[in-house]
């Protein structure tokens, strides 16, 4: 029986034959909390384009831990040179999951966490003022076990989260929007891949999840080859500004 991972480049054709054929690696996308892998269609619109082979992961939301351990697999059963992507919550499981892959070209945080080994996303988000999800929260769905769901209160979601998209695509990101356990949120990462993987960074100026400030300490403190802050820009800057985000995983694509 194929695994979850091999199956994934079977059904995509994404082989160690089909990378030597294209030369260029696979983008491996991975969205984060209040999201899901829709959220990359911009982006993947412009990489395939450009003839770059895509994976966007749906991201369970339900660990640090055990997302990272499910995007190493999708990643290892690729078996061609990839480069990870994080989108917010997405940034803290791809710092988990590239160290042990092992096949991670470079890392790409697009308004995203990148934790230190004694940090949480909570911890980052709060690190700096500005942040204002937590006002913005809907009542949370209990789980088993004292864990709860988080999702964004969709009348507030258009302001908070996606500010610069059009009212009618934030209210269907609303209604789409797929829940984070809270624990995921107070998790630290079992290693930290941008300490010894390349690292690039681009987010919004106006994002009002993980305040701007924050952002720029992170890519600043990972050495980021290039950071972009696109102005006026919300935490969805894949969603409003597909093609900034999608040059710059070409360049981390590229980068000898």
């Amino acid at each position: 029986m194929l695994t979850i991972a091999a199956g994934v480049a079977a059904t995509l054709g994404l082989t160690a034959t089909a990378n030597a054929e294209t030369k260029k690696p696979t983008i491996v996308l991975v969205h984060g909390a209040f999201a899901d892998a829709s959220s990359w269609s911009g982006v993947i619109e412009h990489l395939q384009k450009d003839g770059y082979p895509v994976v966007a992961v749906a991201n369970p939301l339900r660990s640090v831990k055990k997302d990272g351990d499910y995007v190493r697999r999708i990643v290892d059963g690729l078996q061609t040179q990839t480069v990870l992507v994080g989108h917010s919550y997405g940034g803290a499981v791809i710092t988990d999951a590239a160290t042990s892959a092992k096949s991670v070209k470079s890392l790409v945080y697009v308004a995203a966490f990148a934790p230190d080994a004694n940090e949480t996303a909570a911890d980052l988000a709060g690190k700096f003022s500005g942040g204002t999800l937590g006002d913005a929260l809907a009542k949370p769905v209990a789980l088993e076990g004292g864990d709860q769901d988080l999702y964004i209160d969709q009348s507030k979601f258009h302001n908070q989260f996606a500010a610069d998209v059009s009212k009618e695509q934030a209210r269907i990101m609303a209604s789409t929007q797929r829940p984070i356990a809270a624990s995921a949120l107070n998790e630290k990462p079992s290693a930290v891949a941008w300490k010894t993987i390349p690292s690039y960074f681009v987010y919004g100026d106006a994002d009002k999840n993980i305040p701007a400030q924050s952002l720029g300490f992170m890519a600043e403190r990972a050495g980021s080859k290039k950071t972009i802050v696109v102005p006026g820009a919300s935490h969805v800057v894949m969603v409003s500004n597909p093609e900034t985000v999608a040059k710059l995983i070409e360049e981390a694509a590229s980068a000898k």
